[in-house]
């Protein structure tokens, strides 16, 4: 067994652990309405056991870290598979700071699946060891990313505090039209949620099955030799632009795609990552249909009686302080650092790729509530629902610019 084989291994092992925590935490929140229980000790009993087993995930994932890092021979974020995991090893340790700070084992309630979520996502893509492009091969590569990774995980234990203070303070019976219409937007919210665990289930269900589909572009005057294969491992909806299908598995009597992306769909991959979010889609409204049929409730109304007992004010609070802390590490990380380094590597220090473009709206939006929070007194629901609203721009940021816009930064979306 070499160090690769062992940081593998660490991976799976870390993500388990998770899991479990994530059961134990469950237990510790839902376990003191039980009857005959104290409860202080049985948060006390089952919190202790629950932080420990979640330490223990983040002990295994840093071993993952450390031996991928010593193999590869640098720091393993060069990739969407490698980038995604380190996101949520520093979810886990945002977490692991804020409880240490709160001694809330609430806190491991909605930290823990996130990880597990951020951690599955990062599963589905290509996890070989490739060497660094010239241009990541600075020290900035390993402040940039670091920096920006360590604010972003605490913008995710502000958006899961945030969701659970709105599950706690919305009235699930009021019929009134802002009752009516918070209800709708948590739903929303939760859908959302569900369409990534769609993507991840898709995703590992047809590499289960080994589908694979394989396109070649159509010869043109300019391009008589081009002969680049593309590659699905989803069943082909929607199809390259200009392409001819070469081969494809059988899947539901599909022999052909329904459609191929438009011209100016730019890059190569355009189809293939237009095709995986359709699959998404699908099967996330498959899996949201199913879980309404079994719970004949919405589901963000089914999940509410689990934080039933929490303190609204305190959640409020971490949400606050989850942002107040990341912001700073993340305006460093993610635009100071990050621009020193784009001079370096491509001569400017800004020049409105994607990527950055989005990190600059990631920035003023957070701007924006700390600015409400402080001189407006934006708190509560309100300030809730942008802790929450922001971290779908922080997703966006990672995976939507990505999948959906080519640009300098599209090296770390190959999949």
């Amino acid at each position: 067994m070499n160090i690769l084989d062992i940081s593998k291994q660490a991976f799976v092992i870390a993500f388990l652990l998770y899991c479990v925590a994530f059961c134990f935490y469950v237990v510790t929140i839902t376990g003191k309405t039980w009857k005959n229980r104290d409860p202080q000790v049985h948060e006390r009993k089952w919190g202790k056991i629950s932080f420990i087993t979640s330490t223990l995930g983040l002990i295994t994932h840093l071993v993952y870290v450390a031996t991928r890092w010593a193999w590869s021979g640098h720091i393993p974020v060069s990739n969407m598979y490698e980038f995604m995991s380190f996101l949520s090893l520093m979810i886990i340790m945002a977490f692991t700071v804020l409880y240490l700070i709160y001694r809330k084992a609430l806190l491991g309630l909605f930290a823990t699946p996130l990880g597990i979520v951020v951690m599955a996502y990062a599963a589905v893509f290509p996890k070989d060891v490739q060497p660094l492009i010239p241009s990541l091969r600075s020290i900035w590569l390993y402040i940039h990313v670091t920096l920006a990774a360590a604010g972003e995980s605490f913008f995710a234990i502000a958006c899961a505090a945030g969701l659970m203070y709105l599950l706690r303070t919305v009235d699930f019976k009021g019929t009134d039209k802002s009752a009516r219409r918070q209800k709708l937007w948590l739903e929303f919210t939760f859908y959302s949620i569900i369409i990534v665990v769609g993507f991840i289930v898709s995703v590992f269900a047809f590499r289960a099955a080994g589908y694979e589909a394989v396109f070649m572009p159509k010869p043109t005057e300019t391009e008589q030799s081009r002969t680049v294969e593309m590659v699905y491992n989803l069943p082909p909806i929607v199809a390259p632009h200009n392409s001819q299908l070469v081969s494809a598995d059988s899947f539901l009597g599909m022999s052909k795609p329904w459609m191929e992306v438009p011209s100016w769909f730019k890059g190569e991959s355009s189809g293939r990552k237009t095709n995986t979010l359709v699959w998404a889609f699908i099967t996330g409204t498959v899996l949201y249909g199913l879980l309404r049929l079994i719970i004949r409730k919405p589901i963000s109304e089914a999940v509410s009686p689990a934080v039933k007992g929490l303190d609204a004010d305190l959640l409020d609070e971490i949400s606050y302080r989850s942002i107040a802390i990341g912001f700073p590490v993340f305006t460093l990380g993610a635009l100071v650092f990050a621009m020193i380094w784009a001079q370096q590597a491509w001569g400017r220090f800004w020049g409105w790729d994607p990527k950055e473009v989005w990190a600059l709206i990631t920035w003023l939006f957070y701007s924006v509530y700390l600015h409400l929070r402080l001189s407006r007194g934006f708190y509560g629901r309100k300030a809730s629902w942008l802790a929450v609203l922001g971290f779908l721009v922080v997703m966006f940021t990672l995976v939507g610019v990505n999948l959906i816009i080519a640009g300098l930064h599209s090296y770390a979306g190959t999949d």
